[in-house]
């Protein structure tokens, strides 16, 4: 029994978990339904609040134990926390030799831990993967990174029975790893060398067939064998990038977008072919080199047209990447389950292509796929046909954490801290609104009628009290 600070509340019951990123099976949403809050914010259902060190992963909840990642100077941490008070129970350190490179706006602790109640795993792109066991005692360190990739590492691991899945796509060097969760030993490991630096992580397919490990990324999505790791189907026609993680409705069908900029129809980038390129090539060696390029989108991009990171686009280099915007789409998909090979043209069963979400992944709660864009724009599309609901523009602002849905609501915060509470129908309605007055990049966790939110520097549980 879960001792609380709030005799029977709700979360003194520990019926619920949330052990990984998006919580149960990926979903985004609670695995029991429990009364939630209309409304949150600093003055508003707050049972307790707590300081946290920076970082953007996002709470897991497990029985009485909250877990999450953080930096606190050059140290990274993961940190278990008291799930009735915030307090931490105990932290770890992982050693690196190297800081990784990041994004200006990123963080050197992205990836959301996972955990099956025994074992607490975490991902570092400086450090590699580790897991602890409840009491934060290291059972196995897999080293692994910096990668080449000046943005970072940021897709989380998923454990899903004896295996820890964990997908890095970089620029060079990308792979799928399945590694035994007692040991940290390679169970299996799939080559992505196609695919450059992307942010999905992998999610489990529960297909009448068998379970199937799905990642999306440049311009196609790929289904994988659970048990082996080979390539089972894949459809093409995806963004340039994907940087958010796919949903399972609960009839089976997988829901997949990406969006990158110039994939959409009405506002496309095209680059020219090296051979006009060429001229800019002012010390004629055959290559590009960052200082001699105009200012344009291949210079905005040089390093992810520097595949190898050398300091000069090469032809193939360079011709490559072209390729990637010439084929490009941004777009929501909606496949459904039993193929083989390649699906695109037999089990697409509709798409949409306006008003995709960037880092924000889509939530499937009550027959209704929920998106929210970059600038606030939310949109309920119909599960079954795609057909559009309402849209409209909620808090503008960047939207880095994904939305949650729970208790016929769906949670939206933006990178300023700006909540919204709507209700989760075609035509929904905003309830209320909240500034947290802190920037937060953390998707929430929704547990036992408890929401678990991060800011950049503290952690929050909201939920009715009794």
């Amino acid at each position: 029994m879960l001792v609380c600070c709030l005799a029977g509340h709700a979360m003194c019951r520990a019926q619920g978990t949330w052990p990984q990123f998006r919580g149960p099976g990926g979903r985004a949403r609670p695995d029991v339904e429990a009364p939630l809050p209309d409304q949150i914010g600093p003055n508003a259902n707050v049972l307790w609040k707590v300081k946290l060190p920076p970082g953007h992963s996002s709470p897991i909840v497990l029985g009485d134990r909250i877990y999450l990642t953080a930096v606190q100077g050059e140290k990274l941490l993961t940190l278990a926390l008291n799930r009735a008070d915030g307090q931490v129970v105990w932290q770890a350190e992982a050693p690196y030799e190297k800081l990784e490179a990041i994004h200006a706006i990123g963080s050197h602790a992205q990836p959301t831990p996972a955990t099956d109640g025994d074992r607490v795993v975490s991902m570092f792109g400086s450090s590699g993967l580790l897991c602890y066991d409840r009491q934060g005692r290291l059972l196995w360190h897999r080293k692994m990174g910096p990668f080449n990739n000046d943005f970072g590492a940021g897709t989380s691991p998923v454990i899903v029975g004896d295996l820890v899945l964990l997908v890095q796509d970089h620029d060079t060097g990308s792979f799928l790893l399945a590694a035994n969760k007692h040991t940290g030993e390679t169970v299996w490991q799939t080559d992505r060398s196609e695919f450059p630096r992307n942010y999905c992580s992998p999610l489990i397919w529960q297909t009448p067939q068998a379970p199937q490990v799905v990642v999306a990324a440049t311009l196609r999505v790929v289904g994988y064998d659970l048990a082996t790791g080979r390539e089972l189907w894949t459809v093409r026609g995806l963004s340039r990038a994907v940087c958010m993680t796919p949903v399972v409705g609960d009839d089976g069908t997988l829901y997949v977008a990406g969006w990158a900029a110039g994939g959409d129809s009405d506002a496309r980038i095209v680059i020219e072919p090296f051979a006009d390129a060429r001229r800019h090539d002012a010390n004629l060696n055959g290559t590009l080199e960052e200082s001699e390029l105009p200012e344009g989108p291949v210079k905005m991009r040089f390093t992810q047209f520097d595949r190898n990171k050398d300091g000069q686009i090469t032809e193939e280099e360079y011709e490559w990447y072209r390729g990637v915007f010439d084929r490009a789409r941004n777009v929501i998909l909606a496949i459904q389950p039993g193929g083989e090979g390649d699906v695109t043209e037999s089990h697409v069963r509709w798409e949409f292509d306006r008003y995709v979400p960037f880092c924000a992944s889509p939530v499937y709660y009550g027959g209704q796929l929920f998106t929210v864009k970059d600038g606030g724009i939310f949109q309920a599309l119909d599960g079954a046909s795609g057909v559009a609901g309402k849209r409209g523009r909620v808090a503008a602002a960047e939207y880095y954490a994904s939305p949650v849905a729970g208790d016929g609501k769906v949670y939206l915060v933006n990178v300023r801290g700006e909540v919204t509470v709507a209700t989760a129908e075609a035509e929904w309605k905003v309830l209320a609104t909240a500034e947290l007055g802190e920037n937060v990049y953390a998707t929430p966790a929704l547990v036992d009628g408890c929401i678990y939110l991060r800011t950049v520097g503290h952690l929050y549980c909201f939920g009715l009290k009794p």
